[in-house]
């Protein structure tokens, strides 16, 4: 294959960046001119924040939300609601949730939704720890905070069905303030934190 650049270097750092989601091999080839401009000092450090992030970011053991420590941040705050969990998809809901300042309670991040089509069934998510969680005691409200998709749905059956022996424990769901299918990380501030605050119970 022809090579498209003078310098294979250049090249290969825009393939590398061409690979990101949403860049093209324009945006990645402005990408790498850009850098090409900075500094070295300052390439060095954006290189190494990257090679930091994948090396040392971990997963929190209580809720599998990123973390610097074996505990994230949120699970280990005194100020947090320890009664409350909010089960979300993905790490960028969590990231959503909070952007609302509407909740203050915990998180338990499930890492995906039941979707058989993609091959993906509840031994693939999170579910078995959500429940060791309400098991230990404490818990007085899991708000089911997933995408209002068929998938979602499907989810949200399935962990009621699992957490239904605690009786103590409530169930309730976003207010449908979101549109059907729509996913939380792409919903307003707003509509998503007046869905959280007017939150109802969960009935399968």
């Amino acid at each position: 294959m022809e090579q498209r650049y003078s310098s294979e270097l250049f090249e290969r750092a825009v393939d590398e960046f061409s690979k990101l989601p949403g860049v093209g091999r324009k945006s990645a080839l402005r990408l790498v001119l850009h850098l090409l401009r900075l500094d070295v000092g300052a390439v060095d450090g954006f290189a190494n924040a990257v090679s930091q992030l994948r090396h040392e970011v971990n997963y929190c053991r209580v809720c599998h939300n990123i973390s610097d420590d074996e505990v994230c941040q949120i699970c280990a705050s005194p100020s947090r609601d320890r009664t409350l969990i909010c089960v979300v998809e993905n790490i960028r809901d969590v990231m959503a949730v909070e952007a609302t300042n509407q909740y203050h309670g915990l998180y338990h991040v499930l890492g995906g939704v039941i979707s058989p089509l993609d091959g993906i069934g509840p031994a693939d998510l999170e579910i078995q720890s959500l429940v060791e969680r309400v098991a230990h005691g404490g818990v007085a409200e899991v708000i089911l905070a997933l995408s209002s998709t068929m998938e979602g749905d499907t989810t949200n059956f399935y962990i009621s069905r699992k957490l239904s022996q605690y009786e103590g424990t409530k169930l309730s769901v976003l207010a449908r303030g979101l549109s059907v299918n729509d996913e939380l990380q792409y919903t307003d501030e707003v509509t998503l934190g007046r869905s959280i605050v007017n939150r109802v119970e969960f009935r399968s």
